[in-house]
């Protein structure tokens, strides 16, 4: 039925589409069937089209629009277009705001809607097309009955839930699990019924039945904010735990991984819900996560979900930590993910350095993941003990992939547990030193993969410390010909650790360290050679007066290499020779530097120019560039101001992509601030089982003994020195993000380069 002012709203449109408005919405309901089969073309012009028609009928004849809906989704022979039918009536009432669309329809249409979409719920026979009307009824019913516009829609669920009917049964239970999200207030006074339906439907022989009720028993627990409503569905756990076993021994990973989803929003909601059955749910996902017989995805959920517990320090303070041994389990199951790797030929043969995940498998990143985020979550107090028990038997077996595994464990847990680490540096270097000598490059590569995370997240005590046997073994890394990638990883490795170290004590080394620079500089491999630019430009930037001996030796290759890496395979060598010759000028300073910046100067002009592609990173090194020679020659820069301002004004314009701030690293980690205990590496776990006897049972107000809060980190506006200097890393490490969900997942991508 068309409202009477459809044809002056029609008349607002331009001719043609008011005419097809007409004619779509006129007697011929076939007219409306087509249109919506247009919508589905493959066609862009016709799909544009119909597309346009479609958003002017519901925008000037609404009524007429969700009349014709309902009606193809009722009495279509195309099941394609009765589904999609279903989702444009659901968009259409549901999207817009104030539900304007709603409104603006008369009475009996609004009456006639809601009694068909009913019907529908009874009498559909195609599955899918049920349960695209299922949403439907879900988001119309959490629309209207905030306003108490469809007094019908709960008892009509609860008779289909009495009916003895499996399939409205299924249906019901599906528009239950996404009613709850939005409207939980006014589903509270039917909350003892709604138990005694979940808990008889998690038994029930239907899988179907099964899994729509555990998927509404879910959505309950994690929308509901009282506790005291939250808790009426704990004794149901068991029965939600068995949905879990039921599927995968029928091998149904589909609806497992579906399922710890479920939980895991669970965990991350309400923890505490879990806690009388924790022992028994820990278990269970553990099995499920150390299953090598499962998928990968199955697997990588289970972790998340016990990751995720770790984490709840806030909600579930002290849970977790009742649990020891279980904690070394989980630890144990995350570092046998990091075996999930091979040694493809294509890894040792890649000149990109971002192809070092060559050859890792799915799990091996969420090992990584996990290990970083545990330590974090724990502490060094907790961690360590369990890694002094599981790492000895990593390091000594033949397999090549356990000692690769036990490497980048010490990697990943070192800044959460830096602290505690921190007395046993001594121990931490043995191991990297016995790997850096290992038989297996892939092993080697990893070693200096942890030797730069540890100078980074130990030092400068590691530097101090134990320079006299991490110096001499990377250079003797750097000599591993038969293994560029090795060698690669060395020179990163020297980055990190320059960068937290005194100049006094690198000093000693610098004729070895310039020396095999400059002859890895000569390397047939990119990957080598970029490697080499970057590290050292980082040691020139930490030994600052003491590398203007290696001046006049250094500085005319740097220049060459920028004269003659033209070919677009080179770009990133050519830009990593800019910021070597920028770093190198500063380190010397103005008076040596000085007599060569007019060439190199006028070379750097020329070069910015020129026209670049906009993933050449030449433009961005030169922009860094500019600021370290302006404050290197102070005065004399200003002559080049008028070619070195427009791009650097340009790129301010830009969105920002990158904030630069301080970490407050005296602030950072607080969680660990209590921890007194001295680790050495015979250490038992029992340290960590007497720390947990102190704290009390699950209590909801128990205080986690090393949780303090973390302050925000400070962000502060920089001088154009600061700048620099903030400037000259930022392609080699990376500030957190405020995000704190982001950063837990991306921590592992946080690391050296």
């Amino acid at each position: 039925m068309a409202t009477e002012n459809g044809g002056a709203a029609a008349a607002q449109l331009d001719q043609q589409t008011a005419q097809q408005v007409a004619a779509v919405l006129g007697p011929d309901v076939a007219s409306f069937e087509q249109l919506v089969q247009a919508l589905l073309s493959t066609q862009n012009e016709v799909r544009s089209q119909a597309e346009k028609v479609f958003g002017a009928c519901k925008q000037h004849q609404a009524d007429a629009c969700v009349q014709r809906l309902v009606h193809v989704l009722k009495n279509s022979q195309q099941l394609e277009l009765r589904g999609l039918c279903a989702v444009l009536l659901r968009k259409a009432l549901t999207s817009d705001a104030d539900n304007k669309t709603w409104k603006s329809l008369t009475q009996p249409t609004q009456q006639g809607m809601k009694t068909e979409l009913l019907t529908l719920i009874k009498d559909e026979q195609n599955k899918q097309t049920a349960k695209m009307v299922c949403d439907t009824v879900s988001d119309v019913g959490a629309m209207l009955l905030e306003e108490q516009q469809w007094p019908e829609l709960l008892p009509f669920m609860f008779q289909c839930v009495q009916s003895g009917d499996d399939t409205l049964l299924e249906r019901v239970l599906r528009i239950f699990a996404q009613l709850v999200v939005s409207i939980e207030m006014t589903l509270s006074p039917y909350l003892a019924t709604l138990h005694n339906v979940f808990g008889q439907s998690l038994q029930s022989q239907n899988v179907d039945i099964r899994n729509a009720a555990l998927r509404a028993t879910c959505s309950f627990i994690s929308s509901l904010e009282k506790k005291s409503e939250r808790d009426k569905f704990q004794d149901l756990v068991p029965s939600m735990l068995n949905c879990l076993g039921t599927a995968l021994n029928q091998g149904d990973e589909a609806t497992a991984q579906e399922t710890l989803g479920m939980f895991i929003e669970i965990g991350e909601e309400h923890p505490t819900f879990l806690r009388k059955n924790l022992i028994e749910f820990v278990n269970a996902i553990l099995t499920v996560m150390e299953a090598a017989n499962l998928e990968a995805s199955t697997r990588q959920l289970a972790s998340e979900f016990l990751v995720t517990l770790t984490e709840a320090r806030e909600k579930a303070p002290g849970m977790m930590r009742k649990l020891p041994q279980f904690m070394g389990k989980l630890f144990h199951a995350l570092m046998c993910f990091l075996l999930d790797i091979d040694d493809e030929p294509e890894w040792h043969a890649a000149d990109r350095e971002e192809d070092e995940g060559i050859g890792n498998g799915e799990l091996f990143d969420v090992g990584l993941e996990g290990l970083d985020r545990l330590a974090i979550a724990l502490g060094g107090n907790a961690v360590m003990p369990i890694a002094n028990q599981i790492l000895p038997a990593f390091l000594q077996d033949q397999d090549w992939r356990k000692r690769h595994s036990a490497l980048m464990t010490l990697a990943q847990i070192a800044e959460g547990c830096m602290k505690v680490m921190s007395k046993a540096i001594s121990w931490t270097v043995d191991i990297c030193v016995t790997g850096l000598r290992d038989p297996h490059a892939k092993v080697r590569w990893a070693a200096c993969q942890t030797v730069g995370q540890l100078s980074t997240d130990l030092g400068p005590d590691f530097q101090e410390q134990e320079h006299a046997r991490i110096v001499p073994t990377l250079l003797s890394a750097m000599d591993d010909v038969n293994e560029p990638r090795v060698q690669a990883h060395a020179t990163a490795a020297v980055v990190n650790f320059s960068e937290d170290c005194e100049e006094d004590i690198l000093a000693p080394y610098l004729d070895a360290l310039v020396s095999k620079l400059l002859v890895l500089l000569q390397s047939p491999r990119n990957i080598v050679r970029e490697g080499a630019l970057t590290s050292l430009a980082s040691v020139a930037d930490s030994s600052k007066e003491y590398f203007e001996k290696y001046y006049s030796v250094v500085m005319p290759i740097l220049v060459n290499i920028l004269q003659t890496a033209g070919d677009k395979s080179l770009r990133l060598l050519r830009a990593k020779a800019i910021e070597c010759i920028s770093l190198v000028g500063m380190a010397v300073g103005k008076e040596k530097f000085g007599p060569d910046s007019k060439a190199i100067m006028e070379m750097l002009m020329r070069l910015q120019q020129q026209e670049m592609e906009d993933d050449d990173p030449t433009a961005s090194y030169l922009l860094q560039a500019w600021a370290r020679i302006c404050k290197c020659l102070s005065n004399d820069f200003l002559p080049y101001l008028p070619v070195v301002m427009p791009p650097l004004l340009a790129s301010a314009r830009l969105e920002t992509d990158v904030s630069i701030k301080y970490l407050d690293d005296e602030d950072e980690d607080e969680d660990e601030e209590e921890e007194s205990e001295e680790f050495e590496p015979s250490a038992s776990e029992s340290e960590s089982e007497e720390e947990d006897d102190d704290e009390s049972d699950f209590d909801e107000d128990e205080e986690d003994s090393e949780e303090e809060e973390e302050e925000e980190d400070s962000e502060e506006g920089k001088t154009w020195e600061e700048l620099e200097a903030e400037a000259r890393n930022a392609d080699r490490r990376k500030g957190r993000d405020e995000d704190e969900e982001e950063d837990r997942r991306s921590r592992q991508k946080r690391r050296r380069r």
